[in-house]
């Protein structure tokens, strides 16, 4: 007894369902290999250095101060107390520049690597000492200890060379430690006596390697970044975007300016050392992370995004052929055909791990193609079928390449691609007598009728 084409849809979709199975169970394979990937990424960071962020430098002058309170006695008399205070003075440069040289280099573990960056930054730029060191006329209250200059650097593994900051004509060399505990981590330099109401030119090279970011704290009453790099792929982060910047497949170039009057930095700075509100001024930040675009975890989790659309496609495929050229195709070979797109992701994954994400794309595709091809030439009766079905396969599948590089156009390519999908559906059916396809024919002389009559609809399931 033959089955309406309802059962048939409804068997089609049943499928569609089941063979979701598989592909979440690949999905969930796909993201616990990024996770692995990325565990492995962090041990080398760990075991090298992490995203760097330079603070400063900051110029500290601390002081001890006597601190007068007054108070009477039982007698109504007068009682002068005094008591030593210890504190900081910060202050930050008029004028800050870092000229930063990025290399960057690669580092493996087992199958997995790593983008370490090594920069060489020239750090120069002026203080400005206001006079009585801002205190006014309490100056006599205080007492200045030796001044230093503090500069946080967030990894302080990734320093490469010994520090030595020119003070105007003088040399002094770098400790450990910032002495700053809003910088966390970083050096320090001592300084000899600096005067009050006197400017300072200082100049400093760092080099300095870490991963991922390369952040700068823009302290400076006007600062001024420029970098460049051999990576070709940066993506510009922080609360400031550079000013001017180019990129070209040997690297990219980029340069930013601010002022007090764009960051308010300086209120910030103070607040945080002040009042302890240091929430902003963390947040502001100016740099470049250096994005991996071929990650092939990330690629291959948005192509497995596709794979209900492909099956979908490839079951309508078999469909038209059932109802255009009256062959019969059973459910079991929808579910292997089936089965046949699931693993073009399993084997893109576990190739894209060794040989790069296109390459291994490639393979795959040629492998899932030849395969279905070799078995839909049987299913369909005819290698002619079976080469036009193959060649609509493998364009869908450089379809959904084109989908996956270019993403900004990610959605207008799939709108086009399933509008044009649509249109040759219909197209192909639209002679197509749907009521007599629904039709559950009892005898023979109707099927014979159906036949003398030209009637397309002939594909059945026994």
């Amino acid at each position: 007894m033959k089955k309406s084409l309802l059962v048939k849809l409804i068997t089609i979709g049943a499928l569609i369902l089941l063979l979701l199975i598989p592909i979440a169970m690949i999905g969930n394979s796909i993201e616990e290999r990024q996770r692995y990937s990325e565990s492995v990424l962090q041990d080398i960071a760990k075991s090298s250095s992490h995203s760097q962020t330079l603070t400063g430098p900051v110029l500290v002058v601390p002081y001890s101060r006597i601190e007068y309170t007054t108070t009477f006695n039982e007698l109504k008399e007068k009682i002068t107390e005094t008591r030593e205070v210890n504190g900081k003075l910060y202050f930050l440069p008029e004028l800050l520049r870092v000229d930063s040289e990025m290399d960057m280099k690669a580092r493996s573990r087992g199958i997995y690597s790593a983008h370490l960056y090594h920069t060489k930054n020239k750090i120069d730029g002026k203080f400005s000492v206001p006079a009585d060191f801002g205190v006014g006329e309490k100056i006599a209250d205080y007492t200045f200890k030796p001044a230093y200059i503090a500069l946080g650097i967030s990894d302080i593994r990734g320093i490469e060379n010994s520090l030595a900051l020119q003070w105007d004509k003088s040399t002094f060399n770098a400790e450990p430690g910032s002495q700053v505990s809003l910088f966390h981590s970083g050096v320090h330099i001592k300084l000899d006596t600096v005067e009050a109401g006197k400017s300072y030119n200082f100049s400093l090279n760092l080099q300095l390697k870490g991963t991922n970011q390369f952040n700068l704290a823009p302290l400076g009453k006007e600062t001024h970044l420029s970098m460049r790099s051999n990576w070709p792929h940066p993506s510009f982060i922080g609360d400031y975007l550079p000013i001017e910047h180019g990129i070209t497949e040997h690297g990219f170039s980029a340069r930013w300016q601010t002022s007090y009057f764009s960051t308010n930095m300086r209120e910030q700075f103070y607040r945080c050392t002040q009042k302890q509100e240091c929430a902003s001024f963390e947040q502001s930040k100016l740099g470049v992370n250096l994005i991996d675009p071929i990650n092939h975890y990330v690629k291959s989790d948005r192509a497995i995004k596709y794979a209900l659309l492909f099956i979908a496609l490839t079951f309508a495929g078999f469909f038209l052929f059932e109802i255009l050229k009256r062959l019969q195709v059973h459910p079991i070979q929808y579910a292997l055909v089936g089965l046949a797109l699931a693993f073009f992701y399993l084997l893109l994954i576990a190739l894209s791990e060794h040989i790069g994400f296109a390459l291994a794309y490639g393979i795959s595709a040629a492998a899932c193609v030849g395969l279905i091809g070799f078995y839909v030439s049987f299913v369909l009766q005819s290698v002619v079928r079976a080469l036009g079905f193959t060649s609509a396969l493998a364009l869908l599948y450089a379809l959904l390449y084109g989908l996956l590089s270019a993403e900004d156009y990610a959605l207008l390519m799939g709108s086009i691609l399933l509008f044009a999908m649509l249109g040759v559906f219909m197209a192909l059916t639209r002679n197509v007598d749907w009521y007599s396809l629904g039709n559950s024919g009892s005898n023979s002389n109707d099927s014979s009728a159906r036949k003398n009559s030209g009637d397309t609809a002939g594909a059945t399931w026994e």
